[in-house]
């Protein structure tokens, strides 16, 4: 079997769609929750295709020694294609915020805190991980000085802003998590940039957040080598772009009519066809535009044939920033831990193939309880974690 034939992605769609159902069966649906319903079902697909992606990564890593994209379109794009609609639903979900600000208050505290609560606690989890599998490999040995193992890990604590070295004298430290930190960074970007981005809509954040988010993306694009090669910044900003577009268009009742058409779900997958088949990723302006035009659709109503609104479709969306963070470090333990690099290597494409396929369900039950048990009781302490923190706040004023 061809390597990267698309049955094996099917193959392994059709797992994480019964895997869901499984544990949508037995813990219950999450709720359909505001305006953007078909964004909550999109998530999980997006995760899981970079799964997919990383998994034909690994393929062909074990053979040359090699990190690279896979010779395909297809995993090409299930890769960075996906991670590039996640800038979009970033830029859509949060200038949609700001368009509201202008008709009620933005509370930018709890805005900061809930993205912080968001992000932090599942990725130090990950960290902690990471730590441990370094560990292991290293038997327990400290192979460089200590103050250079502290930085570089504290290069990682840092959501890789600084860089992600190799840890401990392991080389390719990043591939144990994929690689997948490199997205965070321009997620952070994104959220100090608000405050900014609110001036363009005639909403003016209070003084110390303006300075905050001009003080984040400096800090951000100075030191952050990512930030430095223009190419490597305009297409992640391409992408954020596109989602604040549809955060005006969904603004139309007349184009919310439009989206929500079944013609609108054959012009979406007629878009993505196009980019896949076309262009060999999304690095390009082009097949990002026609992802820009698909995922407005579906932001501004668009169901693609009502899977988008499936309870298995939001048990999926849950987990997703699990799936985009745990997958890297579950395959790497099933490769490296479980079958033995050797063993790995000499696998055929479909043995390869079927054995990504056992994974995932192990993968979306670990991604599952994970969501249930850190990221969903971080997110539900943005409220009291907000108040205590300004009551902190206002303890250190009066002290001063």
């Amino acid at each position: 079997m061809d390597p990267v034939s698309p049955i094996p992605a099917i193959a392994s769609l059709l797992m994480a769609i019964a895997t869901a159902f499984l544990l949508m069966k037995r813990f219950g649906a999450p709720p359909a929750q505001g305006r953007f319903a078909t964004i909550d079902g999109l998530r999980g697909y997006l995760a899981f295709f970079v799964f997919l992606h990383h998994s034909s990564v690994w393929y062909f890593y074990l053979r040359t020694g090699q990190w690279r994209p896979p010779p395909s379109n297809l995993y090409n794009h299930l890769g960075l294609s996906s991670v590039l609609i996640f800038f979009m639903i970033t830029g859509f979900l949060f200038f949609s915020k700001l368009i509201d600000g202008r008709t009620k208050t933005i509370d930018w505290g709890k805005l900061f805190v809930s993205r912080f609560l968001r992000l932090v606690p599942l990725y130090m989890f990950v960290m902690l991980l990471l730590f441990l599998v370094i560990a292991y490999l290293s038997n327990g040995t400290l192979n460089v000085p200590i103050p250079k193992l502290l930085y570089d890990g504290l290069q990682w604590l840092g959501f890789t802003v600084l860089g992600a070295p190799d840890l401990n004298g392991i080389r390719h430290t990043f591939t144990i998590l994929a690689g997948v930190t490199w997205s965070l960074p321009y997620e952070w970007f994104f959220y100090f940039s608000l405050p900014l981005l609110a001036l363009t809509v005639r909403v003016i954040p209070p003084l110390p957040y303006i300075l905050l988010g001009a003080a984040g993306v400096t800090c951000l694009a100075i030191v952050d080598e990512q930030f430095h090669n223009l190419f490597r910044v305009v297409i992640p900003l391409t992408s954020f772009l596109g989602g604040i577009s549809a955060a005006f268009l969904v603004r139309s009742e007349l184009f919310r009519q439009i989206a929500a058409r079944k013609i609108s779900s054959i012009i979406a997958l007629g878009c993505i066809a196009i980019a896949v088949g076309v262009y060999p990723s999304g690095l390009e302006i082009a097949p990002i535009l026609l992802m820009s035009v698909a995922f407005v659709l579906i932001a501004c109503g668009n169901t693609m044939f009502g899977i988008l609104v499936n309870p298995v479709s939001r048990t999926l969306g849950e987990m997703a920033y699990s799936i985009y963070l745990l997958h890297g470090i579950t395959l790497f333990i099933t490769f490296t831990f479980i079958l033995g690099i050797t063993e790995a290597r000499g696998l055929s494409s479909i043995s390869h193939w079927l054995i990504v396929v056992g994974v995932t369900p192990v993968l979306l039950t670990l991604s599952f309880f994970t969501f249930r048990y850190i990221e969903s009781p971080a997110m539900h302490s943005t409220t009291k974690f907000t108040a205590w923190l300004r009551s902190r706040l206002n303890i250190s004023k009066k002290r001063e």
